[in-house]
């Protein structure tokens, strides 16, 4: 079975085996030097002024930058579940929440955003999805941030990246939390989140809030090559098994060049067989499209072709389908899943197979890979 869902997303073989060897503790020389290894690989990839490791899903780390980021009242962005979550996560501790909602196929308007700020000056931090995965959504998220940094410098801007750290380059110029969730584009199991954070961040969590999800805490120990708690030893060990697989294929911005050709390729050969995508502006993680016959699609991808791409959420549930683009995939298995696709229009009577999604497939990522 190959799994094109966008989260989780396969593990290659050799970050399973690095995985699959005998269990070290956390509190030994020998994890330090992992840990102080694999925080290195991070800043690289974050270009962040601190990165800190959490053992939890990506929720827990949407939590922690909410709890240590936001004191008073927080915007956020709703496109999508996720969008949804910041604000849901507010809440539950007391914060005041402002929110801006739209369709999940729309992106944000920054003047909406910067509007909204001004008219509630008691925001001190702004919640926004770079990728929302629920619609396959792309914000504009660094410019959202430099409008917002214009008004008013000190108001936080928590920018979630899950399912776009390790995709795209990302402008962090404007953005004081930056997350990331193991099971998306590092192409890990789930349970390990990251949080790039600017000097601003630090300087606002200050003592930090709560006490798991304390931001201060774990800064302060993973300076010293540890964690507050106990570490989650297997998938960071797998963490840096990934990044120095990505640096030894030619570094992160070979794989962002190779995940955007490959989008690219993928949307025009969706489109080549007469199939909508969704998101007005399409993030490069995945391509979501919305179709009548979305969930029988996916049940023939499944069944008869071997392909589990994921469907959708709450109204969008039967809706839309969306095939996952982000780590290491080879040409030949995306290859396989947009054939397949045209194969199941053929056995819906849609449209017969002549073989157009894989020559589109196969041009778009020949001439833009030259």
């Amino acid at each position: 079975m190959l799994l094109f869902t966008p989260g989780p997303t396969p593990v290659p073989q050799n970050v399973r085996d690095a995985m699959g060897k005998e269990t070290i503790h956390h509190r030994t020389p020998e994890f330090e030097a992992i840990f102080e290894k694999t925080r290195s690989h991070l800043f690289k990839l974050f270009k962040t002024d601190e990165v800190v490791m959490l053992s939890s899903s990506g929720t827990g780390v949407m939590e922690a930058a909410v709890i240590n980021l936001c004191h008073n009242t927080l915007l956020n962005v709703n496109s999508g579940k996720f969008g949804e979550r910041f604000g849901k996560i507010a809440v539950a501790h007391g914060l005041k929440q402002v929110e801006i909602t739209n369709e999940w196929d729309t992106p944000v308007s920054v003047d909406a955003v910067v509007e909204a700020i001004k008219a509630n000056p008691e925001i001190d931090a702004v919640a926004v999805q770079i990728s929302e995965s629920a619609g396959g959504l792309r914000h504009p998220v660094e410019e959202l941030a430099k409008a917002v940094k214009a008004v008013n410098p000190n108001i936080m801007i928590i920018a979630d990246g899950i399912t776009a750290v390790g995709v795209e380059p990302i402008d962090v110029t404007n953005i004081d939390a930056i997350l990331a969730g193991s099971q998306k584009a590092l192409m890990l199991p789930p349970g390990l989140a990251i949080v790039g954070l600017s000097n601003a961040a630090i300087d606002k969590i200050g003592k930090g809030r709560g006490y798991y999800l304390n931001l201060a805490s774990e800064i302060k120990k993973q300076r010293e090559n540890t964690t507050a708690y106990t570490a989650a030893t297997t998938l960071i060990i797998g963490l840096l098994e990934i990044l120095e697989t990505i640096e030894a294929e030619g570094g992160v911005e070979t794989l962002y060049a190779k995940t955007v050709i490959r989008a690219k390729a993928v949307q025009a050969a969706m489109e080549a067989l007469g199939l909508h995508v969704y998101p007005k502006t399409p993030a490069m993680s995945m391509t979501t499209i919305d179709d009548e016959n979305a969930n029988e699609i996916r049940s023939i991808l499944k069944k008869e072709m071997q392909v589990n791409v994921a469907g959708g959420q709450d109204h969008l549930k039967g809706k839309i389908f969306r095939i996952n683009q982000m780590g290491l995939i080879n040409d030949y298995e995306m290859s396989w899943v947009v054939n397949a696709v045209e194969l199941a229009l053929d056995k819906l009577g849609r449209r017969k197979y002549d073989g157009t999604a894989n020559k589109i497939f196969n041009e778009v990522t020949f001439n833009l890979g030259k």
